[in-house]
């Protein structure tokens, strides 16, 4: 028979369990202190939060599990052996926003400048493999300075890891890239791939190539704001899709959006309880909305009517300002919005509209949100810099975009819809599951001006009166095969609405198509105009 005694407990200074931890804990301090209090107060100083600041701003409180906290880089050379600081400049792991799992990985500009490593690299593919895995959406806070020099080519191939699991991720999961400082180089490209970028006024620059390289090669003078701060990329490039003051407001905006996707492309978006009436009528649609088509009108106004609680976030609000592309809900449910904008060029579509709303509408699509489109269009932009720029080419984009989304689709012909850009703004005879019109559309080939100058040219040319023939023409014309119910007589519109009836006969349209199945053609992929 054999017996066993408990071990004596040990206690602290023996060299037993209680002196581990209390190790454990110190280490671990110094991981969460970062390098020094001067390289935090410099942060502070440029007015910039630290990473871990950062993510207790975007994520519930107390919910942050970190992982690969004490990692390491193993680099040697260049002063590295000596400086070897826990986190390696990089903070990875998960939490929650509004109860719902989030991953993050945070740049920590107090370590290297942010600058990626290897062990850097490492941790950021780790955390990007296990959002993939859980299903769930990926937020990276960038802050860096681009690739550790002194680790040379192993730091350049970090990045090419994050690019590939960036573009296996597309479409799959939501990824939300959030600049606060420098983000230079390679480094921009890994935003690029994500489907949405945040940045900050000030504080906050992406760019290929900086102002010191850009005045040797060109000789261009340039501050790093203009070349590619928050203002640039948010109304020039279309790089950015929303720009802030402050990081503060900033990350509350990134949680509002993440509280309007699903947490991957298997789940439908979260809906909420609303105290906004599905039958409530928008008789101020009424007056916003001029008869005349050649008046402008701000087209916000029209969606703020419609959704709820007059509640909306706009995408890319500040860049191709001639459409407008917006997540709302309507009776509690997630929709996207796309809507030409009057107030902006009249409305009509060009290369940027084009590519700002094809980007929105394979967004929605990927992600389970319902589209609703507006149309007041009066055609595509005439002119040399749009043909040669491409506008067939960019306008293909919105086309394929539409014709591929298999999402739960709605058309509303609000005013005007002519041409060719009636057709790509989700017409029915692309695969609109439902159109509607309002009592003043206008659908056709062209105006009524532009038709009767076009078919009766020679009876104008020949009249005692060319103008008196012109404007009897072109009323012949509108009488003819323009007025509000042509389309509908032909079943082109499936119905024709009272303006202040759009909330819930769009409410009642998308409760049906809500369980909409759709079968693509077995494919790898498609080839979509670039």
């Amino acid at each position: 028979m054999t017996t066993t005694t408990a071990p004596a407990p040990l206690t602290a200074g023996t060299g037993g369990t209680h002196s581990h931890v209390a190790e454990l804990h110190a280490i671990r301090a110094q991981a969460m202190a970062g390098p020094s209090e001067q390289a935090t107060a410099a942060q502070h100083a440029k007015g910039k939060l630290t990473a871990r600041e950062r993510i207790a701003l975007l994520l519930d409180e107390g919910s942050f599990q970190e992982v690969e906290q004490l990692r390491r880089h193993r680099a040697t050379g260049f002063g590295l052996e000596t400086r070897k600081p826990y986190t390696d400049g990089v903070i990875t792991g998960w939490g929650t926003v509004e109860g719902r799992t989030v991953f993050v990985y945070a740049h920590d500009f107090r370590i290297f400048g942010g600058a990626l490593g290897e062990a850097h690299a490492t941790k950021i593919h780790k955390i990007m493999d296990m959002a993939l895995a859980a299903g769930a959406p990926l937020v990276s806070l960038n802050d860096g300075a681009g690739a550790r020099i002194q680790e040379g080519v192993s730091a350049l191939a970090g990045y090419g890891g994050i690019f590939q699991r960036n573009t296996r991720a597309s479409g799959v999961i939501p990824q939300i890239s959030v600049i606060l400082g420098p983000c230079a180089g390679g480094a921009a490209y890994s935003p690029a791939l994500t489907d949405f970028v945040f940045m900050v006024r000030d504080t906050s620059q992406m760019f290929i190539t900086g102002p010191d390289v850009v005045r040797a090669v060109t000789g261009e003078e340039i501050t790093q704001n203009g070349l590619g701060g928050a203002d640039v990329h948010a109304e020039t490039s279309g790089v950015c899709h929303f720009a802030y003051d402050d990081e503060e407001t900033c990350l509350a905006e990134v949680r509002y959006l993440l509280s309007m996707l699903p947490q991957n492309n298997r789940e439908a978006p979260p809906a909420v309880r609303t105290a906004d009436p599905a039958g409530r009528r928008g008789e101020m649609l009424l007056e916003h909305v001029p008869a005349d088509g050649s008046r402008p009108y701000d087209v916000t106004a029209v969606i703020g009517e419609i959704v709820d609680d007059g509640e909306y976030l706009e995408v890319h609000e500040h860049w191709a300002r001639n459409i407008v592309c917006a997540l709302a809900r309507l009776d509690g449910q997630v929709v996207g919005i796309v809507a030409n904008q009057p107030r902006t060029l009249a409305g009509v579509l060009d290369i940027h509209a084009s590519e700002k709303a094809a980007r929105f509408v394979q967004m929605c699509d990927a992600f389970n949100i319902p589209l609703v489109t507006l149309l007041d269009v009066p055609g595509f932009l005439p002119g040399v810099g749009q043909e040669h720029g491409g506008i067939i080419r960019h306008g293909a984009k919105l086309l394929y975009a539409y014709c591929n989304a298999t999402v739960p689709r709605i058309s509303l012909v609000l005013r005007k819809a002519y041409g060719g850009a009636y057709i790509v703004m989700d017409s029915q005879s692309i695969g609109a599951d439902l159109t509607y019109a309002w009592p003043a559309n206008e659908i056709a080939v062209m105006g009524a001006e532009g038709a009767a100058g076009v078919i009766f040219r020679r009876r104008i040319a020949e009249a005692a009166d060319p103008e008196a023939m012109r404007q009897k023409l072109v009323k012949e014309y509108r009488a003819e095969l323009m007025h509000p119910y042509y389309a509908a007589e032909r079943g082109l519109v499936d119905d024709v609405i009272d303006p202040a009836a759009t909330r819930e006969v769009l409410i009642r349209s998308l409760a049906m198509l809500r369980r909409k199945h759709a079968d693509l053609p077995s494919r790898k992929h498609g080839n979509p105009p670039q």
